[in-house]
């Protein structure tokens, strides 16, 4: 059992050393989001022309996170399988990893077709769609032809194999970035005992001075929120909420119900409640509903996950790998949207082709990034490369411009569903492969407070940790169990 410490360090048993208390709600990230979003709605709504100007603030903030998301991966994924020190055993949790991932993948398309058969949101689908959104229709559509998704060698060789060694750290090609992280942690692994601590300690040095670099771009987060949701909502207006209403509803309705029954499934498989571990990664749930980027939390992910108790190799390997090959929301609207299509064209398609399809999004949606629209070019290179009489390049177009009107919307259900079901992924491998601190866990998710400390203390780079004169009662009974790796 671990041994449960209080927040200055001292043993919890017999103790009676003030712990942390609740901190106040306006010194807590996730407030700020909130009043982000709010504000830029009302600012979208009331003053339309302003909040079409504000969309660079998300922009601007995603961008910056995208300079860090590189570097971060590669050092989290070097220093994770690196300091395993055997590579048959980070063979095995990557072989663990990807199977999951492979599963939800499955899973995930079939529940967006069973989702379009049974509700059939494009039946009887009699809009037209505007010159405007045709012409951003085609450029999706060429997007996804230039995409390079031809099958499994295009992926490998246009997604997956690096072309330089600092090539994918400027392009921020995270696929890229991962194989050369994993080629230079086996060359790290294969190193004397010695030699190996050394490297391992200068790169997890660097990465804390990255998660440093983090901390201060996050405090932008409300900011982007604010200039994401006005545009949003000035950009699209009423038809933001209210235009093809059906397939909305019924897309977030299936996200829920693949968080709630599937996830909540296998959380509890695994021996924690995933209502709990949405509430605490809620800041970052915020921030993605704000800007539309799962990508724009993914270094932050990796520091909260690791503070609530999973090992850091788990960490390194899954969240950063689950981020091109997890993807759950963005399968769920593949196929959802796929067959949205051929509805709003009067076709049904048969169940033999909707189960090839579903296979050929198995490949395809591992290309999609975690970034707003990336769903909509691979929607669009899918169908492409799947073609046949359903899906003509005339019947992509019409079909991409009507849904490009309510993409934004859409693709908050992706991100958010996206970072949920790799949430869950990395808790839920990490205990199936003994790397889980169960304790630690369970009360991190009792009282998500706990992990700011825990943050703060392993990596420097707690984002709303509160001042020491917030953290002083005595009736608090949480404590804060030492990092552990028993299950």
């Amino acid at each position: 059992m671990a041994e449960v410490a209080n927040a200055d360090g001292s043993s919890g048993a017999g103790s009676t050393t003030p712990t942390r208390r609740r901190k106040r709600v306006y010194t807590q990230l996730w407030f700020w989001v909130i009043i982000g979003i709010v504000g830029g709605a009302l600012v979208g709504w009331l003053a339309p022309d302003i909040g079409r100007s504000t969309k660079w603030l998300a922009d601007g903030f995603i961008q910056m996170i995208k300079v860090i998301v590189a570097p971060v991966i590669f050092c989290t994924v070097v220093v994770g399988i690196a300091s395993i020190g055997n590579l048959a055993r980070a063979g095995g949790l990557a072989v663990r990893a990807l199977s999951y991932f492979l599963a939800a993948t499955a899973v995930a398309l079939t529940i967006g077709l069973l989702a379009a058969n049974i509700f059939a949101p494009g039946a009887g689908f009699t809009g037209t769609p505007s010159a405007a959104d045709l012409a951003r229709a085609q450029e999706n559509i060429d997007t996804g032809s230039a995409s390079g998704q031809e099958g499994l060698v295009g992926f490998l060789l246009d997604d997956v194999l690096p072309t330089s060694f600092f090539g994918p750290f400027v392009d921020n090609e995270i696929l890229r970035v991962l194989v050369l992280a994993v080629l230079t942690a086996c060359a790290v692994s294969a190193m004397t005992p010695a030699l190996r601590e050394r490297v391992v300690g200068s790169i997890d040095t660097i990465a804390k001075v990255i998660f440093g670099i983090i901390k201060l771009i996050m405090w932008a987060a409300p900011i982007a929120a604010f200039g994401g949701m006005a545009y949003t909502v000035a950009a699209f207006g009423a038809s933001s909420l209210t235009n093809l209403l059906q397939l909305m509803a019924v897309f977030w309705g299936t996200c829920l119900f693949f968080v709630v029954v599937v996830l909540g499934g296998v959380s509890a498989v695994a021996g924690f409640n995933v209502f709990k571990v949405v509430r605490l990664v809620k800041d970052e749930l915020l921030i993605i509903l704000g800007t539309s980027s799962s990508e724009s939390v993914l270094p932050r992910l990796l520091t909260k996950l690791e503070a609530a108790g999973a090992s850091k190799q788990t960490v390194g390997m899954v969240i950063p790998t689950g981020y091109s090959f997890n993807l759950d929301g963005t399968c769920i609207y593949l196929t959802l949207g796929a067959l949205f299509i051929a509805q709003a064209g009067g076709e049904t398609l048969p169940i033999g082709l909707q189960i090839g399809l579903a296979l050929l999004m198995v490949l395809t949606s591992k290309g999609a990034a975690g970034i707003t629209g990336a769903g909509l070019v691979t929607l669009s290179a899918s169908l492409q490369a799947f073609g046949g009489e359903f899906f003509t390049a005339e019947a992509i177009a019409i079909g991409i411009a009507v849904i490009i009107g309510i993409d934004r919307v859409m693709s908050e259900g992706r991100a958010l569903t996206n970072c949920i079901g790799n949430v869950v992924a990395t808790l839920a491998i990490a205990r199936w492969n003994g790397e889980l601190d169960r304790e630690r866990l369970a009360a991190v998710l009792d009282d998500p407070t706990l992990v700011d400390a825990a943050m703060e203390a392993e990596h420097g780079s707690g984002l709303d940790v509160p001042a020491a004169a917030d953290r002083t009662d005595a009736t608090d009974t949480g404590s804060r169990p030492t990092v552990g790796a028993g299950s």
